[in-house]
């Protein structure tokens, strides 16, 4: 499928334009960042199993009843999608605390929440994509009310499918973030966005609580690649032949922090 110009170019993926008016191709880099790119470095294979994975969780999401720009996966690097408009908002999702959340709040790592939390976090990379309330969503016109109400229902219903799906396969859906965009269509003005898939979720194994997910690369785990696998050989759709060797690391951006 011929590809027009490049839109935009993020951390993980390339969007380029689509062969047909309203649609892109979204197309899934090796790239591993962390820490605001502060660290970074490229996986060898992760964007053909975050393309497939992501793939497999919005397909089976659409059969709920929620609406996404997933048209179809092209090739093992490329999904064919709706063109929207990004509402530069990450919606996160918790069940479990941790990560920057226990760091902020002094809670205990691994602590069940008594209902999920969304958090807001303004998507700019230049800023750290940092934590905001609902009324600066509000007050700079990102996002109106009746927006805000239709994504966070969305959300919960997500949610709640997505951990159903995760604990029958004996992983636990820590937290995961989700991006929602605007169309021209009257009929599903707002849909998900971007992609669902371990470099956007906190995956642990039930029993050992192993993580299955980026905080492989974020916590100098290792093995982030079989981690993957593990969690396309659960979900069933680990059959294609992928090419995906080992992790090939490019050295990793030493992070320096400075003593006070």
């Amino acid at each position: 499928m011929k590809k027009g110009k490049k839109l935009y170019e993020g951390k993980a993926k390339i969007i380029y334009a689509g062969p047909h008016k309203g649609t892109a191709i979204q197309h899934f880099k090796d790239h591993a960042t962390a820490f605001n790119n502060l660290k970074k470095s490229t996986i060898e294979g992760k964007g053909v199993l975050n393309n497939r994975i992501s793939e497999h969780i919005l397909k089976n999401l659409e059969q709920i009843g929620i609406k996404t720009h997933m048209i179809k996966r092209i090739n093992m690097r490329e999904q064919l999608v709706k063109l929207v408009e990004i509402i530069p908002i990450e919606f996160i999702v918790r069940n479990i605390a941790t990560g920057s959340l226990t760091k902020r709040l002094g809670i205990k790592d691994g602590t069940v929440l008594e209902k999920p939390l969304i958090e807001y976090c303004y998507k700019k990379d230049e800023l750290g994509d940092p934590l905001i309330a609902r009324e600066h969503i509000l007050s700079f016109n990102w996002a109106t009310s009746h927006e805000l109400d239709h994504i966070t229902k969305l959300c919960f219903r997500i949610n709640d499918f997505m951990q159903g799906m995760f604990k029958g396969i004996g992983i636990k859906l820590v937290d995961f973030k989700l991006e929602f965009g605007r169309t021209n269509n009257e009929d599903e003005p707002i849909i998900l966005a971007d992609e669902i898939s371990p470099d956007t979720c906190r995956l642990w194994d039930v029993k050992s609580d192993e993580k299955l997910d980026k905080d492989r690369f974020r916590k100098d785990l290792g093995n982030l690649i079989p981690a993957y696998e593990e969690v396309a050989r659960r979900l069933n759709i680990l059959h294609e032949q992928t090419n995906i060797s080992e992790v090939k690391f490019t050295r990793p951006t030493e992070i320096k922090i400075k003593k006070k």
